[in-house]
């Protein structure tokens, strides 16, 4: 895994061993920046259920201000650390460990509000809606801000909660990427 453009272009990433996570293919990566575009340059970001950090990385790469990483899982969070050190942006991030599924219990120590979030939560039924709901109540998206959410074809994917918008939904292989906007 590596850093597809901007900065810190092709710099390898540590990646998390023998753990459930699955990073976001490269192809994909590109895809979804490419999307993105201009959005990102200057943008507070959140990357909720991280694993490897490699999507806030990603954005700090391609001149995002800042990057809070959030997961559970402390073998990931080791990894986003130290992915963290390899780029020398530590004074540009902050890394916690949270549960994002449970209502509230992400946004203790979050440095909000955030201008793009990218979230990969897990592939289960009540995993993609929870987290959007959790995302929309929280108080951490700046207005107008864009939610990024990969997610499997199956389950279909659930009606958006109050204020945020479904954009649109790009296929890549068995995974699609769904573009959401807060709209106040």
């Amino acid at each position: 895994m590596r850093i597809i453009a901007g900065k810190f272009r092709g710099r390898r990433l540590a990646a998390v061993g023998g753990a459930p996570v699955r990073p976001t293919a490269d192809r994909t990566r590109e895809a979804l920046f490419s999307i993105l575009g201009g959005l990102v340059e200057d943008a507070a970001v959140l990357d909720i259920f991280a694993g490897t950090g490699a999507l806030g990385l990603e954005a700090l790469s391609r001149g995002a201000a800042r990057a809070v990483f959030v997961d559970l899982s402390r073998e990931s969070i080791a990894v986003i650390r130290k992915n963290i050190a390899l780029l020398g942006v530590t004074e540009r991030t902050q890394v916690l460990v949270r549960d994002v599924l449970r209502p509230g219990a992400f946004l203790s120590g979050l440095s909000g509000p955030f201008d793009l979030v990218f979230a990969d939560p897990p592939y289960r039924a009540d995993a993609l809606a929870r987290t959007l709901e959790n995302l929309a109540s929280s108080g951490v998206l700046a207005p107008g801000a864009t939610v990024v959410v990969e997610h499997a074809l199956s389950p279909p994917l659930p009606s958006p909660p109050p204020l945020l918008a479904l954009s649109e939904t790009r296929r890549y292989g068995k995974t699609l990427v769904s573009f959401f906007s807060h709209v106040i």
